[in-house]
This record gives C-alpha cells, sequence and structure tokens, in this order.
C-alpha cells in the first residue's frame, strides 16, 4: 500500500488542474486531501484504504472550510458592478 503514494499525489495534481479550468475553490480542497494522504504514504505510514479515504474526506473537508473563511464570500456580501466592460 505505501507504493501508491504517486497515485494519490497524480490524483492531487489532476485535481488542481480541474480548479484551474473550473475555478472557485471547488477542487482545491479535494486536491490538499489527496496531497496530504500521498505525503502520508510517502513518509511510510501504511493503513488500509478505507483509512486512506476517511483521511482524505475529513482533509478534504477542514481544507475546504479553511478555504471558504480564508477567501470566500462573506456572509451577506455582494459585488456590484457599476461599470459594464462593454462601455468606453
Amino acid at each position: 500500500m505505501i507504493y501508491l503514494w504517486w497515485v494519490w499525489m497524480a490524483a492531487a495534481v489532476l485535481l488542481l488542474v480541474l480548479e484551474v479550468l473550473a475555478p472557485g475553490f471547488i477542487f482545491l480542497g479535494f486536491a490538499i486531501g489527496a496531497a496530504v494522504v500521498g505525503v502520508w504514504l510517502l513518509a511510510g505510514y501504511a493503513l488500509a484504504w478505507v483509512w486512506l479515504l476517511l483521511i482524505f474526506a475529513v482533509v478534504s473537508l477542514i481544507a475546504w472550510l479553511v478555504l471558504r473563511q480564508l477567501v470566500g464570500v462573506r456572509k451577506g456580501q455582494i459585488k456590484l458592478w457599476d461599470r459594464d466592460i462593454n462601455e468606453d
């Protein structure tokens, strides 16, 4: 199971690419979770796949919540447009 660290790291890179294509911090939390599991396996800690998926899910959720607090839209915040991009 330890030798599968590269699969988790490849999944993290793939999720980062998806984040670039669909911005909004949708896939970034999942990418952080996959990278943490990949580093965990690279460090030599072997666990059953069920525990790895649980670690992935928990870290992804925490990362997503932290990202929403740091860069997400605040409660009651709206975007006001005072100028149209088509105006000269």
